[in-house]
């Protein structure tokens, strides 16, 4: 192949990568696996029949998707079997300081909270698939349609289903990026002052902790719930915070929140869930495996 065609190719999957990458971040919840399949979904393009190609965005989006699906059925059965509650690996972003302020932003900005993304695993990876491009992307179910070979009827249907699991299973969370940011500056003063009662003017009263580790960092292997047990869980963690430890906050899909650093290496993110102006639910990830990308997050 020329090398003009090359770079042709190359330019036309690069324009691309980004949408595509989203799409498979929220079908699979891991960066790795999101990147696995980019690259899988390159050796297809780099080997497809130009003639074939009328329009490279859908065809990319087909083929990214449909190995996304592929790579979700894999993966699912591991999951069964994680140490623990299992969370998205967190996502640096700074979508919510470029893109226009509109309501198909906020759509697009609440698609890749932790949140959702936590709803969509109980969806079937068809689900997923038709809820992530229509939500996310705002394919038509037509395109949609085309992207799984089925018909615009049965997508349709896998719509309906994903969105009424989606709204019954996430909370309505406040997305006003500086209310995000006071609540979590407030946590963190109150946790590193050992303030109990400051914690508790923060959260719901049927707060809940979630914590992810993998067997692989300290955290709860189940599920806390109610404020009381919540805030003085973390007065506890607080106050074994070993020296050197540094916090900083910056955006992680979409909305604010903290990240631990233990001589400069990614250890904890916290991230909150706030309704009603309070925290509903605090997502605590761990596991190392899902930090490394953060290594040079600001």
């Amino acid at each position: 192949m020329p090398s003009d065609a090359v770079t042709d190719l190359t330019d036309v999957f690069e324009e691309h990568r980004p949408v595509l990458f989203g799409v498979a971040y929220r079908m699979l919840g891991r960066v790795a696996d999101a990147e696995d399949v980019v690259q899988d979904a390159w050796l297809r393009w780099s080997g497809a029949d130009r003639a074939e190609v009328r329009e490279p965005r859908g065809y990319l989006v087909r083929i990214t998707t449909r190995l996304a699906i592929d790579r979700l059925r894999q993966v699912q059965s591991r999951r069964e079997s994680y140490v623990g509650p299992w969370l998205p690996e967190p996502l640096a972003t700074d979508i919510g300081s470029t893109a226009p302020d509109t309501a198909e932003h906020a759509v697009f900005r609440e698609s890749v909270t932790l949140a959702v993304l936590v709803v969509l695993e109980s969806l079937s990876p068809l689900e997923r698939a038709v809820f992530v491009l229509r939500e996310a992307f705002g394919y038509p179910y037509a395109e949609i349609a085309a992207v799984l070979d089925r018909g615009e009827a049965a997508v349709r249907q896998l719509a309906g289903r994903a969105r009424r699991h989606v709204e019954e299973g996430r909370p309505r969370f406040e997305v006003d990026q500086q209310r995000q940011r006071e609540l979590t500056e407030r946590f963190l003063a109150a946790a590193a002052g050992n303030d109990l009662a400051g914690l508790l003017s923060l959260l719901a009263a049927d707060a809940r902790l979630v914590g992810d580790s993998g067997g692989k960092a300290k955290a709860p292997r189940r599920i806390i719930e109610s404020a009381d047990k919540v805030a003085r869980f973390l007065i506890g963690v607080t106050r074994s915070v070993p020296p050197g430890m540094e916090f900083g906050l910056l955006e992680l899909n979409g909305q604010m929140a903290l990240l631990a650093r233990q001589d400069g290496v990614p250890d904890t993110v916290i991230q909150f869930g706030v309704q009603g102006g309070r925290i509903q639910t605090v997502y605590v990830v761990r596991n190392p495996e899902k930090l490394g990308s953060l290594a040079a997050a600001d």
